[in-house]
């Protein structure tokens, strides 16, 4: 049988990496722990890390596409990060002008949720713990 042991890492390409990495970095926190410039590719990789668990790759290529339709796209939805607090986490992303959906409850679990968006428009979610 395969054995998964967990997710290594979520890889993002960017359209504007200086705006993209400020997001990343600042609004939302996550630690840098290395970048690098791959000249060959003309390329921008930044590791990031989130709360020492994961780590998000963000990438710059030259004129990337766009997202073809928001969110429902095939392949990957959206990125959720769990958060102890959900008021407390809107509120401060809020700060950085950075506009959230209404809270919603999941019906199941009943716990509280919000959506967001990166810079490029990719889906991001707050799940409250």
């Amino acid at each position: 049988m395969l054995k998964i042991n967990r997710v290594h890492h979520i890889a993002i390409i960017c359209s504007d990496y200086q705006r993209s990495k400020y997001f990343y970095s600042e609004v939302l926190g996550f630690k840098i722990l290395q970048e690098v410039f791959r000249e060959q590719r003309n390329s921008y990789k930044l590791d990031l890390e989130v709360a020492g668990q994961y780590q998000i790759e963000l990438f710059s290529f030259p004129d990337p596409p766009e997202r073809p339709s928001y969110p429902e796209a095939a392949g990957l939805r959206h990125l959720a990060f769990e958060v102890d607090d959900i008021e407390e986490a809107i509120q401060h992303i809020n700060a950085y002008d950075v506009i959230t959906e209404p809270v919603r409850i999941d019906e199941f679990t009943g716990k509280k949720f919000t959506f967001f968006a990166d810079p490029d428009g990719l889906p991001i979610e707050f799940y409250e713990k």
